[in-house]
């Protein structure tokens, strides 16, 4: 493996992450387990959400698991690929929006 920032074997440590709060880590393990249930949405349309905002975030721990979670869930990688493309366009689009902003500033500083 190559050493990288991201150790892939720490996603398998998430559930420590209580360690230092236990009543904060319930707290979120309890709501997070709520959230992923099926509902309105099923649980792989779910999934499928978590994967696109897991790139919108860039989580690698994250990527690694909602791909594993995707997958088991029966998601195929065209699902999965456009995913990741609506999250790129939401980011994407987001970024440009601001530019509105800047727009704005230059009208206001030049006027």
């Amino acid at each position: 493996m190559d050493n990288t920032y991201y150790n892939p074997a720490d996603l398998k440590k998430f559930g420590s992450i209580s360690e230092l709060q236990p009543e904060m880590g319930r707290k979120f393990f309890d709501y997070y387990g709520e959230v992923f249930k099926e509902g309105a949405l099923t649980e792989r349309e779910k999934a499928l959400i978590a994967l696109a905002v897991s790139h919108a975030v860039q989580c690698p721990y994250c990527i690694d698991a909602y791909t594993s979670d995707c997958l088991e869930k029966g998601a195929d990688e065209n699902q999965m690929m456009e995913a990741v493309h609506v999250a790129a366009a939401i980011k994407g689009g987001a970024a440009l929006v601001h530019g509105v902003q800047m727009m704005n500033k230059i009208k206001e500083l030049t006027m």
